[in-house]
This record gives C-alpha cells, structure tokens and sequence, in this order.
C-alpha cells in the first residue's frame, strides 16, 4: 500500500453507528399515481358541474347553455339554521361513522381469517359474507322492518346503524381479506420474540402495514352507508332524516336550484374522502413508497 493510500484510509471519515439512514428514494410511480387520483376525483365531479350551474341559476330551462339569471337563493334556503340540511347532516355523518368504525371492528379479525388461513368450508363463508350484497335492499328492509319493531329497534339510531352495516361489512371484510393475502405474518412472531406485547405488535407492526387497506375499506363502509335511502326510510321510519332522504323528499318538489345545492352539500364529504382513499388505491396499485 501506498502512503497516499495510506494517508485517504485513515483520513477518510469511518461511517457513524449514529448516523440517520438516508431516507429511500422516492419511487417515479408517486407522481403518477397522484396524477392518477386527481383524474379519478375530476371524472366525479365532472357530472356533478350542471349542478353547480342549477343551484346558483334563477329561470334556468332547457335549452339554454347558460342561466338568463344568477341567484343565491338555493342555497340561503339550504344552508339555513332551520332548513332541516344541517340536522339531517348531523345524523349522515353520525350513521357513517358509526358504522365505518363497527365495518373495520368485523372486518379486520374476518379479513384476516379469510386472507392468511386456508380451511375447509371457506369458500361457502366467503359466499355467505357476500349474500347480503346479492340481495335488494329493498327485501332487506322489509324482511327486517317487523324484526326491528320487536326489538324496539325501529325508528331508531341503532337500527339504522345495525342495518346500513349489514351492507356496509361485506365490502370492508372482503377489502381486508384481499390486504391480509399479501401480509407476511412472520413479522408479528418476530416482534413477539422480541419481547413486544399483543397490542404493541398490533399498533407498530400490523397497523402500519394494513393501513391503506383499512382507509380503502373504511372509505367503502362510509359511501355505503352515507348513500342509503331505501333502508334509512324504511328502518328510520322518518324520524332518522339523513342527507339522502332529505334530498329525495326535496327533489319531489320540484325546485331545481334547491335540489342542486342540497346534492352538492350530499356529495361534498364523499369526495373528500374519494381523494383520499384514491391515493391509496392508486398507490397500492403502483407499489409506491412516497407520501
């Protein structure tokens, strides 16, 4: 060896056990898929802009491209303390919640039976969870209708809740078995080893890794339930007013403006929640890394 190659050895800087790992290069199909959730979110709201222009027109008819007048007097209507949207909001967002967060509570421990263990009769299970979606939801509502008033249930939050989640659970338990196919459980029987309690493997091992999964079938559980109208009214017996049944009623009216601004207001939080769920789809779809 050299004495110049002597002198770069030991001159050059040994790499520290403490330094911070430099973070992985993003990979290029993070663009992509943003530009990806965007166009999935454009192509919602395209059909959603005729209501846009309905819901600030005054006199608008056909054929007109353009209203003669502009007004905002749907949406006073709407908006206001007394108008009825902001209670039946109130109860929209409750029922979906709710039922988003039982969808994820049944769907997580059945998703992941169904996606990591192989036994006998599953296909006949997978085939059973799927049944309620083979059915209309009208012979649901009204099979179940004289149940619930047995059970005190009619009319009521709870069994609104109960039976939006009997359409709402299948999509969650099947979006999860497919996420839990592709999960590697070895990782949890290491973190035990290692020492580390059930909820611990479950918050820093099993979470983050289903974690787009469980926003993809929360975001399904939710537009499940928040979409409803013929369960709502026929289980709610009225006194439950959600967004869908407030907008069919207004739409009966025949108040064009007003029905628009309403399923502007109906539709908003869904979106919201499309461009996020999207992202993860499309992510997963890529296999991308990037935030």
């Amino acid at each position: 060896m050299t004495a110049t190659q002597e002198t770069d050895r030991v001159t050059s800087p040994s790499p520290s056990p403490f330094r911070k790992p430099s973070r992985p290069r993003r990979l290029r199909g993070t663009r992509g898929g943003r530009i990806a959730a965007v166009l999935i979110v454009a192509i919602i709201l395209l059909p959603l802009v005729p209501l846009v222009i309905n819901s600030f027109a005054r006199g608008y008819v056909f054929p007109q491209l353009v209203p003669a007048e502009w007004s905002i007097r749907a949406w006073r209507i709407v908006l206001a303390t007394d108008g009825g949207t902001w209670e039946a909001l109130g109860w929209s967002v409750g029922v979906a919640a709710t039922v988003t967060a039982l969808s994820l509570v049944v769907g997580v421990p059945a998703g992941r039976v169904l996606g990591l263990r192989s036994f006998r009769g599953k296909r006949l299970l997978e085939f059973l969870v799927l049944t309620p979606l083979l059915v209309p939801a009208v012979a649901v509502a009204i099979g179940l209708d004289i149940t619930f008033i047995r059970l005190g249930l009619s009319g009521t939050f709870w069994g609104v809740v109960l039976v939006h989640l009997i359409l709402a659970a299948p999509y969650a338990v099947l979006v999860l078995a497919g996420v839990f196919a592709n999960y590697d459980a070895d990782f949890e029987a290491q973190a035990t080893t290692l020492g580390a309690s059930t909820l611990n493997v479950f918050r820093h091992v099993t979470m983050p890794a289903i974690k787009p999964g469980l926003i993809v079938a929360g975001f399904f559980a939710f537009i499940v339930s928040w979409s409803q109208y013929v369960l709502t009214l026929q289980i709610g017996g009225g006194k439950i007013l959600t967004l869908p049944v407030l907008l069919v009623s207004t739409a009966n009216g025949g108040d064009a403006s007003i029905t628009g601004a309403l399923t502007i207001v109906s539709v908003l939080p869904v979106v919201v929640l499309l461009a996020v769920a999207s992202r993860h789809v499309v992510r997963a779809g890529l296999g991308t890394t990037g935030t």
